[in-house]
Parts: C-alpha cells; sequence; structure tokens
C-alpha cells in the first residue's frame, strides 16, 4: 500500500511538472482505483466490525442493520 501510495504522488508530481505519457496517464487511473477499492473495503471492515449500544442495554451491528431491512 505504501508503495502504491508513493507511485501515486510521484506521478501526481510528475503531472504538475513536465507532464504525464498515456501509459503514466492510464497506469495513475489504475492506481487511484485500485486505492479507492481498497479504502473501501477497508472502511466496510472497521464498520462492519463495530458494536452499538442502545440505551436499553441491547447491542447491534451494522450487520444487524442490514439483516432487518
Amino acid at each position: 500500500m505504501e508503495e502504491m501510495i508513493k507511485r501515486i504522488n510521484e506521478l501526481y508530481n510528475k503531472s504538475k511538472n513536465e507532464g504525464l505519457t498515456e501509459a503514466e496517464k492510464e497506469e495513475q487511473t489504475m492506481l487511484r482505483q485500485k486505492y479507492i477499492e481498497i479504502f473501501k473495503k477497508n472502511v466496510k471492515t472497521q464498520l462492519d466490525g463495530l458494536t452499538f449500544e442502545r440505551p436499553d442495554g441491547t447491542t447491534f451491528t451494522v450487520n444487524d442493520i442490514k439483516k432487518n431491512k
């Protein structure tokens, strides 16, 4: 993940300073999409792991809410 972020930043800086080739533009787009997918998956995993407590003391998770819909 760190290498991906490093490469995204390198391509961003290069695009601002000297411009990107078509291949680099495609790489930048692909890396950004992959980063967003990973980010979304991590947020979903974190939300799925949360437990909430109601005032009456009972608990529920995000998955419980999904099941009741």
